[in-house]
C-alpha cells in the first residue's frame, strides 16, 4: 500500500524536476548584481527583504491538539527537504534542457534524469507515511506554484495524471490540492518559516 503511494510521490518529484523555472543569475566570481531602481536621479539597489514571521507562544486546547502540532513539525522535517530538492532539481534540469536542440535529445535527457531521480529517491520515498506524502504534495505546490496534478499532466500526459489522481484518491489524497497559507495551511506555513530560520 505504501509502495503504491511512494510511486505517486516519485512521479511528482520527477514531474517537478522537469518543469520550467527562471533561475537567478550568479556570476562566476560569486558577485551578485542586484536590480536597481531610479530614485531622486540616482540608481539605488532594489533588494527583496525576506518575510519576517512573528509567532507567539502556542497554546493548545488539549493534548490531542498538541500532539498533532508536534507531529506536523516531525512530518515537515521529513518532507520539506524533498520539496527543496525538487525545486533545485527543476532549475538544474531546466538549464540543461536549454542547451539541447532536438526533441530526441530532450527526451533522452529526461529519461536519464528520471532514472537518476528514481535511483536516488525511490528507496527513501517508500519510507514516507501517507500523511507525510500528503504534506509533500502541498509543499511541492508551495515551492513550484503548481499543483502536483498539473506537473504530472505536463510530464506524463492527461491519462497518467488522471490515473495517478485516482490512485492518490484511494489513499485519501488529492493531487489537485493547493497550498493555502492563509487558510488550512496557515500553521504549516508558520512552521516552514521557523524551520527555514533554524528555530525548530
Amino acid at each position: 500500500m505504501f509502495k503504491v503511494f511512494s510511486k505517486i510521490l516519485l512521479v511528482l518529484l520527477m514531474a517537478v524536476a522537469i518543469q520550467n523555472v527562471d533561475a537567478q543569475t550568479v556570476l562566476s566570481d560569486s558577485l551578485y548584481l542586484y536590480p536597481s531602481i531610479m530614485l531622486d536621479g540616482e540608481y539605488v539597489p532594489h533588494i527583496k527583504i525576506e518575510d519576517v514571521v512573528k509567532v507567539g507562544k502556542r497554546r493548545f486546547k488539549n493534548r490531542r491538539e498538541m500532539s498533532q502540532y508536534y507531529r506536523m513539525i516531525y512530518n515537515l522535517k521529513k518532507t520539506y527537504p524533498y520539496a527543496q530538492i525538487a525545486k533545485y532539481k527543476l532549475i538544474e534540469i531546466n538549464e540543461n534542457l536549454k542547451t539541447l536542440k532536438t526533441d530526441r535529445e530532450k527526451k533522452e535527457y529526461i529519461a536519464k534524469a528520471e532514472k537518476e531521480l528514481r535511483d536516488q529517491f525511490e528507496k527513501d520515498l517508500t519510507k514516507l507515511t501517507i500523511s507525510q506524502g500528503k504534506m509533500l504534495i502541498k509543499l511541492i505546490d508551495r515551492e513550484t506554484g503548481r499543483t502536483s496534478y498539473e506537473l504530472v499532466k505536463e510530464l506524463k500526459g492527461g491519462f497518467s495524471a488522471t490515473f495517478w489522481q485516482g490512485v492518490a484518491r484511494l489513499f485519501g489524497s488529492n493531487l489537485k490540492i493547493k497550498f493555502d497559507p492563509q487558510g488550512e495551511d496557515k500553521v504549516l506555513n508558520e512552521l516552514i518559516f521557523l524551520y527555514e530560520q533554524g528555530l525548530i
